[in-house]
């Protein structure tokens, strides 16, 4: 059986460099990484929704620029919540909130079982294509600005749904965000692989 001989991130992933910033420049494009806190749409009333729905419209059309709309999940641990609620069961010496709280501890037990138990990150990727090989190279300047533009762009559309939206500028949030979809991918090859 031939092995398979594994790429580094490099080759999966063609980043040259991360600026100070929050810019990561690849071969042909500079790009930054936007993340999203959105409001709950459920928890609306039809009339706010039908707000959102139409201020998200509003976004889809004003962004006249390309965007990469990336989710991710992660399942959470509950352990430390459950032994939290345990140890606040001792100190008491209520019978009926005992109760409710073994109740609660079942229920958030149930809730790990069935794989409910997830939270989702979303993030809008910008980008500023560019061509290395042509002899008029776009000053950095012009670069930092247009992806700002954008940035405030889908920050000010975004907003009037109620969401937040906030630039990712240092190093380490980046390097994080990438390291986390490349491991989550890792577990899906291996997961496949077995």
């Amino acid at each position: 059986m031939k092995k398979i001989k594994e790429k580094s991130t490099q080759s999966w992933i063609p980043i040259e460099n991360i600026l100070d910033n929050g810019i990561i420049e690849t071969k042909n494009k500079y790009l930054k990484i936007l993340k999203i806190i959105p409001i709950n749409y459920n928890l609306k009333s039809d009339l706010e929704k039908k707000a959102i729905l139409n201020s998200y419209k509003t976004f889809l059309k004003t962004c006249n620029f390309d965007i990469q709309i990336l989710i991710q999940s992660s399942k959470e641990n509950l352990e430390k919540n459950i032994l939290k609620i345990q140890k606040n069961i001792q100190k008491k010496e209520n019978k009926y909130l005992e109760e409710i709280a073994e109740n609660y501890i079942e229920y958030i037990n149930q809730i790990n079982i069935t794989k409910k138990s997830s939270s989702k990150n979303f993030y809008i990727i910008i980008s500023k294509e560019i061509n290395k090989e042509s002899e008029y190279v776009e000053a950095f300047e012009m670069i930092k600005q247009d992806l700002k533009e954008k940035y405030f762009k889908i920050k000010e559309c975004l907003s009037r749904c109620g969401n937040s939206v906030y630039e990712i500028t240092t190093k380490e949030e980046i390097l994080k965000i990438i390291n986390s979809f490349l491991n989550t991918r890792k577990e899906i090859n291996k997961k496949n692989n077995n």
